[in-house]
């Protein structure tokens, strides 16, 4: 299968990678999509400060602080600076996935299955190297391409998915990314069925989902199945991390739902 995640806000690019990676060529840490990322850079570097906190509705240390990463902002992305996509998001999701608990092993099979939906990138592998930014993907950021980046990236993204699940042999899509990120892939272009997974607390008789533990929950999910090499929608069922077990009563083929017990 292929499995996309959405990013995260938080990042890290201080900390030593603990773990040992695979070695692979230089030419394939440069994330696939960088043309086009450039291109949003460069569009970016013309906005002011002022014009950034408007658009991304953050505060003003934070618009000064991601005006400043635009402007320094290069492409192919130097090693200094740069950092793994896979160790550089910080954010809940990432913290459910532990990504310096893989094995090398684990982590060149993440390489083929695990692909991160970015609002700059369009699509991060774990390993491809990028640079500090802050770009969501629901962000009205218009240009000659039109009002936003879903119009953007238009086709881009969800045919270079298709791509990897060919290669794969994909027998389903694994979205274990949010509403806003999922929403730049049309479904109607990809080769196989599209599965997305709910994890839901239950309270008092009553089941929701909890969105930092449901991150978190998409996260985990995404590493046993790099884990244990999950191939299957039946085996898929078999996830019974941090408490979370398959309730058959309210899944679908398509949907299919975890509980545990809120604490």
């Amino acid at each position: 299968m292929l499995i996309v995640l959405s990013p995260a806000k938080t990042l890290d690019f201080e900390s030593e990678i603990s773990v040992r990676l695979p070695e692979i060529a230089a030419s394939d840490r440069q994330p696939v999509l960088i043309n086009q990322s450039r291109r949003l850079a460069e569009r970016l570097k013309r906005e002011t400060p002022a014009g950034l906190r408007q658009m991304m509705g953050i505060s003003e240390t934070l618009a000064e602080l991601n005006h400043q990463r635009f402007q320094d902002w290069e492409a192919p992305h130097p090693k200094q600076g740069s950092k793994e996509a896979l160790f550089a998001f910080q954010g809940d999701v990432y913290q459910g996935l532990k990504a310096e608990t893989l094995t090398t092993l684990q982590i060149e099979r993440a390489q083929e299955q695990l692909r991160i939906l970015s609002g700059l990138y369009g699509v991060l592998r774990p390993l491809d190297r990028m640079l500090p930014y802050r770009l969501e993907m629901g962000t009205s950021l218009d240009g000659d391409w039109g009002k936003d980046l879903y119009a953007f990236w238009g086709d881009r993204v969800t045919k270079l998915l298709a791509e990897q699940m060919e290669h794969n042999r994909s027998r389903f899509l694994l979205n274990l990314a949010s509403n806003e990120y999922f929403r730049v892939v049309k479904k109607s272009i990809l080769p196989a069925p599209i599965v997305s997974p709910a994890f839901k607390e239950v309270k008092n008789g009553k089941a929701t989902i909890v969105s930092f533990f449901a991150k978190k929950a998409r996260g985990s999910m995404a590493a046993w199945v790099i884990r244990n090499k999950v191939k299957t929608e039946a085996k898929l069922t078999q996830f019974a991390e941090d408490g979370y077990r398959y309730d058959p009563k309210s899944s679908t083929s398509s949907v299919p739902v975890f509980l545990r017990q809120a604490t």
